[in-house]
């Protein structure tokens, strides 16, 4: 299930928009047929709508028939555990969830739990916190992600180190970025996951690059190519919000990294599945 040390993986964050019909994918491709042809382009994704709620069946066996050996889902665990339980009580709800997606067997990849920005490291929060991460399953990869800076602090991260578990670093509004950029120095487990998702959220096309961000590009290639060095796994997932279109900023970082982007010229609807 486990990639090769030191590979790179590079995604966007969700793929069924419609604004990159024509801009990404080819013209006329129905939603049906979009994660087929995403997966042409790029060997992950993370998957936001999980967040909302455990999948039906069908939904997640579609998704696995729809992409090809090697390609990785990263799926955000329900906010049902994260934010409304916060992590108390939760050990069903994340029982039911896992039995779910293991249905994408080897296309699995890591679960992230993203944590509120109004999660205080109080003492209930961390007593929780501390009950939580060693009962997670250990077939899975898990990454987890802070809001609060309050939590980056040496404890917490030798726990999430204790167990295997990514601090995911995020490229946004609530943490500085040479903070996380320095933790990159230390990841936590043997992969790491990144997370670009932009300042705000004003922008609302998605049809095109719209900001730039090239004050940003050369410190986070560095930090990915050091986490390479270090036989470090990586999963790396923009936000539309980051520049404006999404698959243009990954196909960016691919080129950085020294890979040969698939041009969305080259997309083809081909329908095919993969069993």
């Amino acid at each position: 299930m486990f990639e090769t040390p030191g590979t790179v993986l590079v995604g966007t964050q969700g793929w069924d928009y419609p604004a990159w019909v024509g801009p990404f994918y080819p013209p006329a491709t129905r939603p049906a047929d979009m994660l087929g042809v995403f997966a042409r382009a790029f060997s992950t994704v993370e998957v936001d709508t999980t967040f909302y709620g455990t999948p039906a069946e069908y939904i997640v066996r579609g998704w696995r028939e729809r992409v090809p050996p090697g390609f990785r889902f990263s799926l955000k665990v329900p906010q049902a555990i994260t934010h409304e339980r916060r992590l108390v009580d939760a050990a069903e709800l994340l029982a039911q969830f896992l039995g779910r997606v293991r249905l994408l067997g080897d296309r699995l990849g890591p679960l992230l739990l993203q944590m509120p920005p109004d999660w205080a490291p109080t003492p209930v929060a961390r007593a929780a916190l501390d009950g939580f991460v060693p009962g997670l399953p250990t077939d899975v990869r898990w990454a987890m992600e802070f809001r609060d800076p309050r939590w980056l602090r040496s404890e917490v991260i030798q726990l999430l180190r204790a167990h295997g578990v990514a601090l995911a670093f995020a490229e946004g509004r609530w943490v500085r970025r040479d903070r996380v950029l320095a933790l990159t120095e230390e990841p936590t487990a043997d992969f790491s996951y990144v997370r670009w998702m932009g300042p705000d959220r004003a922008l609302t096309d998605f049809s095109r690059v719209q900001v730039s961000r090239d004050d940003v590009f050369a410190p986070w290639v560095e930090a990915v190519r050091a986490l390479q060095r270090r036989g470090r796994t990586v999963y790396g997932y923009f936000n539309n919000h980051f520049q404006g279109h999404a698959p243009a900023s990954a196909r960016r970082l691919q080129e950085a990294l020294g890979e040969e982007p698939v041009a969305p010229a080259a997309l083809r609807v081909q329908g095919d599945l993969f069993n």
